[in-house]
């Protein structure tokens, strides 16, 4: 009895110590087979013992790096990197323990957000919405690069900011990128393909999400604009409650009259969707990535903030510069999807966007026109969206020569007596040749918008409708779900326009 009670206190003394003697920590992202920016400082962080050193050494270096940790454990340091290559390296991380690690590679580093076409994966999941994406036998079974690796943050809401998340990095491969986002892994490959370096993809997404909820509560909290989005959370969040309060008072009384048989509960618990409330996925999703050094960021969502489109104008906007602001890289390359047609969306969530694209600096648009599906918000033609993404990137962050990345871009308009010409920019070597150009309107005055004739003439376009003598606006392709035909000669769509501007519905809302 005498033994075990000594062996128990030295059990606990033993065990205090091994807690005030923490083990050096990585977060997930930091670890095996990831993919460090090239040319430039990363970063690598973690957690030991307060005021512990912590030795680096990176395959790359010469020499090692120390660092100590401040007084709540935490650390970071910087490590210069090289050009990229298919070589692989290890870093080695040592302090009361040490972390070996292994299959690295120096590339490029891309964050992939957004909502559930976003998140939509390469292959297909039976019974789901997850349909697959074109061809998606065949995409899957050729997914085999190793050098580009993928990782996938878990889909998780919190009220607070979290430092870590769960996951792990994995080589593209049919196995894994059955399940990754097929717009991050298009875009990815064909920039792997064109730049000849690695390429980290970091698929951060989640359906049916708004913007909102992928911005930090302290942005929507200093901007008026935004305060009616976090008045209208705390107005579902009371709803919520009380019909919680009210389903345990059921329960209870239900309960009772049935003698505690539990198998006699026909009440149905309310449900939570804990994604839908403003800045859960930013605490849970995004702010864990910031400290990992990143070339930029695609984006594809929008879908869930239609209705409230005019608001997106400076809602966007503020999140775009939220993830600069917080990231510490500058105004790094931010580019994003267009709202494909589909009838439950509407055309003043695409001018949203557009306005957007012509607003915020380093930022670019793919336009969609072409690719979208009236009854199926998940359009499986992710090849096309990755690829026009790509364009952007090579061109504007990778400066490819002679690439064309963007359709026509409507520039401005002047009357011509009875006739309206349209200029733009982006028209490559003039616009792709057609009989017929479709989906273009005219109104005078009193704002009723017919459907016109539109012509080509050189890289402008000239509209006119018999109906309309004195004309003041165009729009193109001004609906839920046109059916456009306005291409450049490099074949990439014009985006949605309007030369008014003319009260429309979403701003009175």
């Amino acid at each position: 009895m005498i033994y075990s009670v000594k062996y128990f206190l030295l059990s606990i003394f033993f065990g205090i110590g091994a807690a005030l003697t923490a083990q050096v920590k990585l977060p997930s992202l930091v670890g095996d087979n990831m993919v460090l920016q090239q040319r430039s400082k990363v970063n690598l962080w973690g957690w030991a013992s307060p005021d512990e050193k912590i030795n680096i050494k990176a395959g790359w270096l010469e020499n090692a790096i120390e660092v100590t940790a401040d007084s709540d454990g935490m650390w970071k340091t910087t490590v210069e990197t090289p050009e990229g290559s298919e070589r692989t390296y290890e870093i080695k991380i040592e302090a009361s323990n040490k972390i070996i690690l292994q299959n690295i590679l120096i590339g490029e580093v891309w964050v992939c957000s957004g909502q559930s076409n976003m998140y939509f994966p390469v292959g297909k999941e039976e019974g789901t919405w997850k349909t697959g994406v074109k061809n998606y036998e065949e995409e899957v079974q050729k997914a085999n690069f190793p050098s580009i690796r993928l990782f996938s943050v878990p889909t998780r809401a919190s009220q607070k900011p979290l430092d870590d998340l769960s996951g792990n990095w994995k080589e593209c491969s049919p196995v894994s990128i059955r399940t990754f986002s097929a717009v991050a892994y298009f875009f990815g490959r064909d920039l792997h393909q064109n730049l000849k370096v690695p390429i980290g993809l970091i698929s951060s997404s989640w359906g049916g999400t708004k913007a909102e909820a992928w911005t930090s509560q302290k942005v929507l909290e200093e901007n008026p604009d935004f305060l009616e989005i976090l008045e209208n959370d705390a107005r579902n969040e009371k709803l919520f409650q009380d019909k919680l309060e009210k389903y345990y008072a059921d329960l209870k009384a239900e309960r009772i009259s049935a003698n505690n048989d539990l198998t006699q509960t026909t009440l149905k618990k309310p449900k939570k969707e804990e994604n839908k409330t403003s800045y859960v996925l930013y605490n849970a999703m995004l702010h864990p990535l910031i400290n990992y050094t990143i070339k930029g960021a695609i984006w594809y969502q929008g879908e869930s903030n239609a209705e409230k489109a005019f608001l997106y104008r400076t809602l966007f906007p503020a999140m775009i510069k939220n993830w600069r602001s917080d990231w510490k890289q500058g105004d790094f390359p931010f580019y994003f999807v267009q709202i494909t047609p589909h009838k439950g969306q509407n055309p003043d969530i695409r001018e949203a966007q557009f306005l957007v694209s012509k607003s915020i600096p380093n930022t670019g648009m793919a336009v969609t026109t072409d690719v979208g599906n009236e009854t199926n918000i998940h359009p499986i033609d992710k090849q096309t969206v990755g690829y026009r993404l790509a364009l952007l990137a090579r061109s504007k962050t990778y400066n490819e020569k002679n690439l064309v990345c963007s359709g026509p871009v409507y520039n401005h308009m002047k009357i011509k007596k009875q006739k309206i010409q349209l200029f733009f920019d982006e028209t490559a070597n003039g616009f792709k040749k057609t009989d017929s150009l479709r989906e273009f309107e005219i109104a005078g005055s009193d704002q009723v918008f017919y459907p016109a004739d539109a012509k080509i003439e050189g890289k402008t376009i000239i509209v006119s409708s018999t109906k309309v003598k004195s004309p003041q606006a165009v729009r193109f392709a001004w609906k839920a779900v046109p059916n456009p035909n306005l291409f450049n000669s490099e074949n990439l769509p014009a985006s949605p326009f309007r030369t008014d501007d003319w009260e429309i519905g979403v701003q009175k809302k």
